[in-house]
């Protein structure tokens, strides 16, 4: 793992989003695997920054996210599709036709985990996939649990996922307990993994994450058999291990 202590969110923010940029510049048609939640939004600001001065073109990238809700019409204003559009898609140039998401609204939800994953496998793969970790350890929705869930699949979300995503909403009655999510495997497939972790919240899995055991009871800590792993933190982040 390559693990890079920044002193604070801006500079992360920054280094990412010219990560991110670089796999493009380097590949312009990269399969880009994305997130949503407070994580990325300052990469993604970046990369937005980068295309408006000229400096990146999307026109021929794929994107998959990472999840969604279920039961959240997209165009509500916590769907990721709406959060994917506001901070990325509609500011920079990539078709529409590039976009993927898994439905948290169809009809079968197993079959569309299903297809996702055969899409993923259409488009040559991800690329590189950007992560924010939750404080359990959690990656994507993939919660603690006694297994490694390997494809995308539905799942529960935990008590604690719950409540870290009731900030975005106007109460924590209104938060979706279930989603759809990448799995593991699917994670573990991407080519390069950055992941991205703010804040002393993050700190105990983190330390997981590079010292601890892997277990799927700290879902990140998988992320130690990746050949291709960085890591970009915050002090308060990295504060609980030797950098």
């Amino acid at each position: 793992m390559n693990v890079l202590v920044y002193s604070d969110e801006e500079q992360i923010g920054i280094a990412a989003g010219n990560y991110m940029c670089g796999q493009v510049l380097q590949k312009p048609d990269s399969v880009l695997g994305l997130a949503t939640g407070s994580t990325p939004l300052k990469p993604y600001k970046q990369m937005t920054e980068l295309y408006r001065k000229g400096v990146i073109d999307f026109s021929r990238v794929t994107t998959f996210n990472l999840d969604e809700y279920v039961n959240l019409d997209i165009n509500d204003k916590n769907s990721y599709h709406t959060f994917m559009r506001e901070n990325l898609f509609d500011k920079i140039n990539i078709p529409p036709e590039n976009i993927n998401f898994l439905d948290g609204n169809a009809e079968d939800l197993q079959l569309e985990c299903d297809s996702y994953e055969k899409r993923i496998k259409a488009a040559g793969g991800i690329d590189i996939q950007l992560l924010g970790i939750g404080s359990n350890g959690h990656i994507a929705f993939n919660e603690p649990s006694d297994c490694f869930q390997r494809w995308s699949h539905v799942v529960e979300l935990k008590e604690s996922t719950v409540k870290d995503n009731s900030r975005f909403f106007n109460s924590l009655d209104e938060v979706p307990t279930k989603a759809v999510t990448m799995g593991i495997g699917s994670i573990m497939q991407a080519k390069k993994i950055l992941i991205i972790a703010i804040g002393k919240k993050k700190a105990h899995a983190i330390k997981q994450v590079i010292n601890g055991n892997v277990t799927p009871m700290c879902p990140a800590s998988v992320l130690q058999f990746h050949t291709d792993v960085t890591l970009m933190l915050d002090k308060d982040a990295a504060s609980l291990i030797n950098v």
